[in-house]
């Protein structure tokens, strides 16, 4: 039976490996040798790492296929930003992307193939939920780039991709080790950020670990009534208990705030949200609503928003005004997906008519 060896911590994987290659008479060094290939030195399959015997390599692809996201679609925005859909065995597809900023690559990744949550701003949210990705899926999307090109190696990764983190958390825990282990992606703590709305039992268990990694939470709106309204978890983690909660992290906390025209984008909204970032000290990101990610729903005037960010910091919290990214592509979280499947349903459509009218 074979082993899938991305999907194990490094410690895991060394573990299995160094086993496997021990009962087939290996001398000890052949593990310092095979294991870089995983993350370091990454090979699409065994065949391809050339400085081991090919019968070593046969037993390994036999033994611990190595799993592939297929490319399905690539796009370039004029801004740099670019956007991937992979596919997975069983069809699935999940959507990464990369945004180059000065020496800076932040790649924001899938943890779930679609998304159960419903957030009425979100383009993943309208196709439900699909399943949980493995380890080897998650980190994979930081793979599948370094095995394209080397120099496409992220210096920054964030869970905010289609999916909720902490609702696959067993899969996130073992893919944070794997992105931040110096043996595997070696990616600081600090430049990974897990994005959450607040699944409360699997954040404590977040906020047990010892490494520095970021947290950002989908907040959206700043009083309950408005934020079921745009994001129906507030029915099940509401807004008092998960403040309570971001005040036991130890870390500084980034709230993510989507200005949605006419909806939370008022000076008034804007006091009431500085009410809850002041006293955590947190950093407010705030986002112009990606106009693909809500077709309904209309993106706030940029006077409104700059009045907005300029009230926050009146109000002594730490506010920024984000650039939508990847406005000329299909950048906005789960919308390349919609978008090429609806594409082959209307194929599918057309094709059928042409059949009945034959």
């Amino acid at each position: 039976m074979s082993v899938d060896l991305l999907s194990l911590t490094p410690e895991a994987a060394q573990a299995s490996l160094g086993e496997w290659l021990g009962q087939h008479g290996e001398p000890p060094y052949r593990l310092r040798q095979v294991f870089p290939r995983l993350w370091q030195r990454p090979v699409s399959r065994w065949a391809e790492a050339t400085d081991l015997p090919a019968s070593l390599r046969a037993g390994l692809d036999e033994a611990f296929p190595l799993p592939r996201l297929t490319l399905a679609t690539r796009q370039v925005s004029s801004d740099g930003t670019e956007k991937f859909l992979w596919t997975l065995d069983d069809g699935e597809a999940i959507e990464s992307v990369l945004i180059p900023e000065g020496k800076r690559r932040t790649l924001c990744i899938s943890s779930q193939a679609g998304c159960a949550l419903g957030c009425v701003f979100c383009a993943t949210g309208r196709m439900g939920f699909r399943r949980n990705l493995s380890a080897g899926e998650i980190a994979g999307q930081v793979r599948e780039l370094m095995l394209r090109d080397p120099a496409l190696k992220p210096t920054n990764v964030v869970f905010m991709g289609m999916g909720e983190p902490l609702l696959n958390w067993e899969a996130v825990d073992t893919t944070l080790t794997i992105l931040n282990g110096r043996e595997a992606l070696g990616i600081g703590a600090r430049h990974i950020t897990v994005s959450t709305v607040g699944i409360l039992p699997n954040l404590a268990k977040f906020a047990k670990r010892t490494e520095q990694f970021r947290l950002a939470v989908s907040l959206h709106a700043p009083t309950p009534a408005l934020r079921q309204e745009l994001m129906p978890i507030e029915k099940r983690y509401g807004l008092p208990e998960l403040i309570a909660a971001l005040t036991q992290f130890r870390r500084r906390v980034t709230l993510e705030y989507v200005l949605i025209g006419g909806k939370n984008d008022s000076v008034e909204t804007a006091d009431q949200l500085a009410a809850l970032a002041q006293p955590l000290e947190a950093l407010v990101n705030l986002l112009p609503l990606h106009p693909g990610g809500a077709p309904d729903l209309t993106p706030s005037a940029r006077p409104q928003m700059l009045a907005f960010e300029r009230r926050l910091k009146q109000r002594g919290v730490a506010a920024v005004l984000r650039r939508s990214r990847g406005l000329d592509i299909s950048a906005a979280c789960g919308q390349l997906r919609v978008e090429v499947e609806g594409a082959r349903a209307r194929r599918k459509v057309r094709s059928e008519e042409h059949a009945h009218i034959e």
